[in-house]
């Protein structure tokens, strides 16, 4: 397999996305990029020398600022200020994996060849990538409009020697790091910081983790479901293609149909049934769970139009002779997405809470809270808690913080899309969705353990077999914690190919 990925104007699909972040591969520039960068900034270079009208943060100040000319001698330290003024990022460190995406999604968006930057710059970035330096960024600061300014301007503040970045383990001064590698830091040119910060690659790169992230939790969700279901003494009817091609929405049928493919040969579901229907959590996952993969189709169509886009601004058109300052920073199309994302995502979370209650609850011949000697042993009741009052959080959680707008910039953006705090939240609200989804597969195998000698499907009894090498039958209450913790990184660790995940 080649370990290295070429940045080219070829569509950088989710699921390369996927395989350059798996196997680790390093990034290089394309000649047709090379070119396209170079070329892009000989034309700025020669638009300027005789350029005496201002041109949008090229030679004026930026945001309220922009009537402000700034003459040519100048232009370094306009930019260099730029990045340095914005770098204002506050609160929680963003995780090292969404940094390193950010480098890659920026690499590629100054690749096309429309942002005016050095290829110096960019190669720069591609360093960084390569040699795992992390510029050091910030949660907090970011209204999804002119682009992510503050988590930008921190991405690019070691490009001019400045700010922190992990690096081997631990945070350092980028002025150490440079001296580590030797390198000299990089002499903003005319428009260079403004390509830097302006752009979406913090709402992006965020939005491209948590995508990947929640087509595989989708993919657990039908899976553990169906242990759920066989455990439960459910039904297998409901799941029938027939029910589903009169209502044919395409993530209702693919869940059936997973569904009908993980329960295959299993003796439990085929096993003749005392009642006639199952609850809503059961029966209508088909309904439930395919339309948050409905939803996560759009994320993917948005966020996959994004990542291939240039996202700064103003943006430069050497064939049409023109220097246009337009909107294509501001985050709208991500903040509406994200928000999606988060309401499907916490739909997921809530219909498998329900399931885990039906587990405990004493029906269907399982023991009451799935222990011996309820009452002596309070056993699965407390779990249920837990993932009650993270299901609760994630409903706080998905309120849509795309509905909001603070004017800044004494007036001149006066609506903004809050796209940032959309990605954050998002983050927070699916890593609640895997905890709530390793609980109730915790219930499940423990629920599934009653039901012996009669089995599930070879499928289903593999991967138990598996999870309770780790996570072992409870006999009598221990500390629940642990086996939650265990649950959560066996669900984390596990790999499925991304054919299973992506289709």
């Amino acid at each position: 397999m080649d370990l290295i990925h070429t940045i080219s104007s070829k569509t950088l699909e989710l699921a390369t996305l996927s395989d350059i972040i798996f196997y680790d591969k390093k990034i290089e520039l394309s000649e047709e990029a090379i070119s396209k960068i170079n070329n892009c900034r000989k034309y700025l270079n020669e638009r300027m020398v005789g350029q005496d009208e201002p041109i949008y943060g090229i030679n004026t100040g930026f945001g309220s600022l922009y009537n402000v000319k700034i003459s040519k001698d100048k232009l370094t330290q306009l930019q260099e200020n730029l990045v340095m003024s914005h770098a204002c990022g506050i609160g929680d460190k963003v995780p090292n994996n969404i940094v390193k995406l950010m480098l890659l999604l920026k690499v590629q968006a100054l690749s096309y060849g429309h942002s005016g930057v050095q290829l110096e710059t960019v190669l720069r970035l591609v360093d960084f990538y390569n040699n795992d330096v992390l510029p050091i960024v910030y949660t907090q600061g970011s209204l999804g409009a002119s682009g992510d300014l503050a988590p930008l301007a921190h991405l690019a503040l070691p490009l001019i020697g400045r700010g922190e970045v992990w690096y081997d383990g631990k945070v350092m001064t980028a002025e150490a790091m440079m001296k580590h590698f030797n390198w000299q830091p990089i002499t903003l040119l005319s428009k260079e910081g403004l390509a830097l910060l302006n752009g979406t690659q913090f709402m992006s790169a965020y939005g491209a983790h948590l995508l990947m992230k929640s087509y595989k939790l989708s993919y657990f969700a039908d899976f553990i479901g169906s242990i759920s279901l066989d455990a439960f003494d459910g039904r297998i009817e409901p799941f029938n293609e027939l029910v589903h091609l009169v209502r044919p929405h395409n993530g209702q049928l693919k869940t059936a149909a997973r569904i009908r493919e993980f329960l295959e040969n299993s003796e439990l579901i085929s096993q003749k049934k005392q009642h006639v229907q199952d609850p809503y959590s059961f029966r209508c996952m088909p309904q439930v769970h395919g339309a948050t993969k409905d939803t996560l189709e759009f994320v993917h169509k948005t966020l996959k139009t994004e990542i291939n886009s240039v996202t700064d601004n103003p943006n430069i058109f050497i064939e049409e002779n023109e220097i246009i300052s337009g909107g294509n920073f501001h985050g709208q199309p991500l903040a509406l997405a994200l928000d999606y994302l988060k309401i499907a995502m916490a739909e997921i979370g809530n219909i498998s809470e329900r399931r885990t209650y039906q587990l405990i609850s004493g029906l269907r011949g399982l023991p009451t809270f799935l222990v011996d000697n309820p009452g002596l042993n309070s056993g699965f009741m407390i779990p249920q808690y837990t993932a009650a009052s993270i299901v609760s959080a994630n409903k706080q959680l998905a309120t849509p913080a795309s509905v909001d707008s603070i004017v800044s910039s004494n007036g001149q953006e006066d609506h903004v899309s809050m796209g940032a705090n959309s990605a954050t939240q998002a983050y927070t609200l699916v890593y609640n969705v895997e905890r709530i989804l390793a609980i109730e597969l915790l219930n499940a195998s423990q629920a599934m353990s009653f039901r012996k000698p009669k089995t599930s499907s070879p499928l289903i009894e593999t991967f138990l077999k598996s999870y309770q090498t780790e996570i072992k039958f409870v006999t009598q209450d221990e500390i629940f914690h642990d086996l939650i913790v265990k649950s959560i990184d066996f669900i984390a660790d596990f790999s499925i190919e991304n054919d299973l995940i992506f289709d």
